[in-house]
């Protein structure tokens, strides 16, 4: 027997691994990325030629409260995860919990983001100030209107969870990951922009 014909056959336990939720939802939420990415790209374009009136601006916005928003967003990517999570050991009751509890920390970052908007509202700032309130207002709406969408997607869900409604274990599965999927978008925006609004002189 040749070394060649003594060597074990190892057998590849390595599962191939599956874009979570449907397909469907991730073109959405592609195309969404690439909308941002455009706004975002205009803000750092313009941000570059006129960095004094950017440097103005931003030391008119509250940094707590954008520090605020951020830990209420991350809090319910946090208890959308577990809901995921749930339901793959096997717990699909508290999906519905969890998922609800998401859309809690979404309803707590709309009333923080109007507080701050009636602030700066009050203050005489508004689209028309100049360029960066422009962006400020304008990026941080649309990205609170993607804030309320990602809300009635969670809510929509957890009350399909809870009725039972889905009729197998793949559907629900993929129920529950497109709807994570979709939150965890809306976060990963909010961290992008925070930085660039709040914290970057």
């Amino acid at each position: 027997m040749t070394a060649m014909q003594r060597l074990p056959i190892v057998h590849s336990t390595v599962a191939a691994r599956e874009l979570p939720g449907d397909l469907a939802m991730w073109c959405f939420i592609l195309a969404e990325l690439a909308v941002f990415a455009l706004l975002l790209g205009s803000m750092a374009y313009v941000r570059g030629r006129w960095p004094e009136m950017f440097s103005a601006g931003v030391a008119t916005l509250h940094p707590l409260a954008g520090l605020v928003n951020t830990l209420a967003l991350l809090t319910g990517s946090y208890w959308v995860a577990k809901g995921v999570a749930a339901l793959r050991q096997g717990r699909s009751a508290q999906v519905a919990w969890w998922f609800r509890a998401g859309a809690a920390s979404g309803l707590f970052y709309l009333v923080v983001k109007g507080l701050e908007y009636q602030q700066m509202f009050s203050a005489g700032y508004n689209l028309r100030t100049n360029t960066f309130y422009f962006f400020y207002f304008f990026t941080t709406f649309f990205h609170l209107m993607h804030v309320v969408l990602g809300m009635v997607i969670l809510l929509v869900v957890a009350a399909r969870f809870q009725r039972g409604a889905y009729p197998s274990g793949a559907t629900r599965q993929m129920a529950a990951e497109s709807a994570a999927s979709y939150w965890h978008m809306v976060d990963l925006v909010w961290l992008m922009l925070f930085p660039l609004l709040y914290v970057l002189p």
